[in-house]
């Protein structure tokens, strides 16, 4: 019966359209050696070995069969393989390999990834590989100001001073200063609509990284846009009159016809070659046909949609849900710094963790926020620690379940459980990457086993075993959690008592633990902010500081503020 069940379950999950029922399956493929990859360029075969990369991965010698060899990339590719097999340097590779021939600098190839951490993380990929064959690659993510990005991607043309030019014969033309462009939907959107000189005239590759997640939100229509200024720049068979005339010096036009031939009616050719990726690639076809795919061509792992990696132990932790903090803590002590990552539902329980984490001196653990309301340069700096082991454990929101690949990662703690499979492989693919071992720990409530293994099954994964905590140390850690909280409410009580508006925001820094509800302590704040100086302070630069203290800042630059009456101190 469960196995008729199981077969009802496999055909209700039969992709709709015709092409997604045939894939490849990367499976069959096994790991190829640098020596016997066929056409690859011996500067790539070197950067790869200082890269200690010495072989592919079954994903990545996929692609390249798919747009190097055989394949030609004469089908869009569409590529659903587990987090941490490898698919950054999957579509790298032939992209910076295919490119190397060029002999005009000008933007050929577009990545777009949905957060800015991620964007860094392939940007490096490509900055390893380009350079090696003479290629540069640009970043348009919002990290520096956008005059900054201008001056990296747009190069302007050589004038002296003093010289006078024809302007019949002399063009003040604008090119590209890079080939590759790894972007954001939003700043790549900004430079599009606003930066002289940038085109996507020329573009001949895009990728479309972490795919569902990009086609689930608009981000400022950027996909119709790109799809449009790529598509066909004339309206018959043949080239315009315009088209024919000459070019300016020194500039270049590609011109995309509207191709005839088979495979290619109504569409424009030269044609624009898609990849698309995602460890949980959507099958809606409403969805897919945004990105108005070429004859695509679905990769995949096997018979299953959600796919865990092959080497991760997934175990669940029952507890009690007012004692959840005390057994994260036994759990963390027993994985004895380990590098970890904790994975909470969202930005105010990353915080709110924290700060309760802040309790437990005798932990011995050096552990980061990391979450989207950080600064990008707070976010850039908490991540570096990581990486090199000044810090053992990442407590994070979902901010960190996409694509980020941070090496040593042995254990993903989900201190929330996730309510989507799909959450719930990205949380878990932070470990367990590369063919490397890793672990899978879910805090839950015995009332949310049997919801965790429903979830689990869609993953094909039926073996997920109890981890238990010793009920001894969990005591032990509950006298001194319940100590440290009662010493902390008491002194809150007495500076409330004396100081409203200090007592008010330390309330929010030390005990946002037990307010659950944000919104009501945000207003508590703006009342006594508005209502205490009403004629000496201005409003808004209360209300500003004291969301910023709520947030993290200094609680003395309130104290500043209300001894001096001065609201035009640097918020």
């Amino acid at each position: 019966m469960e196995e008729e069940k199981g077969l009802k379950k496999e055909k209700k999950n039969i992709p709709v359209l015709p092409w997604m029922r045939n894939p490849i399956d990367i499976t069959t493929f096994d790991q190829c050696s640098l020596e016997l990859l066929p056409y690859i360029n011996p500067r790539l075969v070197a950067v790869l070995k200082n890269m200690s990369i010495t072989s592919l991965f079954p994903v990545q010698l996929a692609v390249w069969q798919e747009t190097i060899g055989p394949g030609s990339f004469e089908r869009d590719l569409c590529i659903n393989s587990p987090t941490g097999s490898g698919k950054t340097l999957a579509y790298a590779l032939p992209i910076v390999q295919m490119l190397s021939t060029r002999s005009v600098k000008c933007l050929r190839a577009l990545v777009v990834l949905p957060t800015r951490d991620l964007a860094l993380q392939v940007k490096e990929v490509f900055s390893a590989l380009a350079p090696a064959v003479g290629l540069s690659v640009g970043l348009a993510v919002g990290q520096s100001s956008i005059s900054d990005e201008i001056s990296e991607l747009i190069k302007k043309p050589n004038v002296e001073y003093g010289i006078c030019y024809d302007p019949e014969e002399f063009s003040y033309e604008l090119q590209s200063a890079v080939d590759i462009l790894v972007a954001t939907p939003g700043r790549l959107m900004d430079h599009i609509n606003n930066t002289d000189g940038f085109t996507l005239e020329h573009l001949s590759y895009l990728v479309v990284d972490e795919t569902d997640r990009l086609l689930r939100e608009a981000y400022q229509s950027w996909l119709p846009t790109v799809i449009q200024l790529t598509s066909s720049s004339v309206d018959g068979n043949f080239p315009s009159a315009a088209d024919l005339l000459p070019c300016t010096y020194g500039s270049l036009k590609t011109i995309r016809r509207v191709g005839t031939e088979r495979g290619f009616k109504g569409k424009a050719y030269p044609r624009l070659a898609k990849m698309v990726l995602s460890a949980t690639l959507t099958q809606d076809p409403s969805k897919l046909a945004q990105l108005d795919l070429h004859h695509p061509l679905l990769m995949t792992t096997g018979e299953r949609r959600y796919k865990l990696p092959e080497e991760l132990k997934s175990f669940k932790v029952l507890c009690q849900s007012k004692l959840k903090p005390l057994y994260l803590v036994s759990l963390l002590q027993s994985l004895q710094g380990e590098k970890s990552i904790v994975f909470t539902s969202s930005v105010e329980s990353t915080h709110r963790l924290c700060t309760l984490l802040k309790f437990f001196d005798n932990l011995q653990i050096e552990f980061k926020e990391y979450s989207r309301l950080q600064r990008q340069s707070v976010r850039s700096k908490t991540l570096r620690a990581f990486r090199s082991g000044q810090v053992q454990v990442l407590i994070s929101s979902d901010a960190m379940t996409r694509g980020m690949d941070v090496e040593g990662v042995r254990n993903v703690i989900n201190y929330d459980m996730p309510a989507y499979i799909k959450t719930f492989i990205h949380r878990a693919g932070r470990t367990a990457r590369a063919g490397l071992s890793g672990c899978c720990f879910t805090l839950m409530h015995k009332d949310e086993v049997k919801r965790f293994k429903k979830m689990l099954q869609k993953a094909d994964c039926s073996s997920c075993p109890t981890y238990s905590a010793s009920s001894e140390v969990i005591e032990s850690l509950r006298s001194v959690y319940t100590s440290d909280l009662d010493v902390s409410c008491s002194r809150w009580r007495f500076i409330k008592k004396t100081n409203p508006i200090c007592g008010i925001v330390k309330t929010g820094l030390a005990m946002k633990v037990h307010c659950p509800n944000l919104s009501i302590l945000r207003y508590n704040v703006r009342k006594i902010l508005v209502y205490k100086h009403p004629g000496n302070v201005s409003r808004d630069a209360f209300y500003l500081v004291g969301m910023k203290i709520l947030n993290g800042w200094d609680p003395s630059l309130l104290v500043k503020i209300e001894k001096t009456g001065d609201s035009h101190l640097e918020l």
